[in-house]
């Protein structure tokens, strides 16, 4: 196998994997079994690994040395400590994007907002989920601040995660889009103070309301040793 090929194939893992994780097909702490992920993605062991080594640098996938792997575990100090970053990182991005966007800039994110509406009323929670993280993108994208965009790549595929987490438990998505549309509305009438406002009141609404959410599908703060020898275990006969 040459190594493009290789790459090709470990890329492929990483996407579906990647694709799986965020999407809840893996839940958080489940243990990643490369004989059957392998069998599963028809690669080999080699470009699997480098997949899984890739989706730990995201923060999606926990490698325990001589264990494996497993997904993540979300814990509600996780939670805390994602949204605590989020605050500082989309209240700034939100204030540059109201002081910098252009009429092309405001007409994407308005169309991001059609968008979040026609999601919301279809009902399906996974578009509902991807139509949000697009709106934030875009008035990230917005801010014009090449430093910020790289600081907060890093945390995309976490903060994807827990809209798709959340999606089908937060009964009031309406608020969330309401929200988007006050942001939005601040964003394109250039009002940064307003616009920043909205930002942090709606990353902590949001923050509440996923903290209260986590304990359905977190995971308890455990050493990730004793969450995969826990994992493989079989049941008392």
């Amino acid at each position: 196998m040459t190594t493009g090929e290789r790459d090709s194939l470990r890329d492929r893992a990483y996407r579906t994997l990647r694709d799986r994780i965020i999407e809840g097909g893996l839940r958080p702490g489940e243990r990643l079994v490369e004989r059957d992920l392998a069998a599963g993605l028809g690669v080999s062991r080699i470009p699997l690994r480098e997949a899984l080594r890739l989706l730990a640098a995201e923060g999606l996938v926990v490698l325990v040395p001589r264990r494996g792997a497993l997904v993540s575990p979300f814990t509600p100090a996780d939670v805390r400590d994602l949204f605590d970053v989020r605050q500082s990182l989309e209240v700034l991005a939100a204030r540059l994007a109201a002081e910098r966007a252009d009429a092309d800039g405001r007409e994407r994110l308005r169309l991001r907002l059609v968008d979040n509406r026609a999601a919301l009323r279809s009902g399906d929670r996974a578009a509902i989920s991807a139509a949000n993280a697009a709106f934030h993108a875009e008035v990230l994208e917005l801010c014009g601040n090449a430093l910020l965009t790289l600081v907060v790549r890093p945390l995309d595929a976490r903060m994807r995660w827990l809209f798709r987490l959340t999606a089908d438990l937060d009964e009031d998505q309406d608020a969330q889009c309401a929200e988007h549309g006050g942001l939005y509305a601040a964003i394109a009438a250039g009002d940064a103070a307003q616009a920043a406002d909205l930002a942090e009141r709606h990353v902590l609404r949001n923050r509440d309301v996923t903290l209260r959410l986590a304990e359905s599908w977190s995971v308890p703060a455990a050493d990730p040793l004793k969450i995969t020898h826990t994992r493989r275990r079989r049941p008392a006969e």
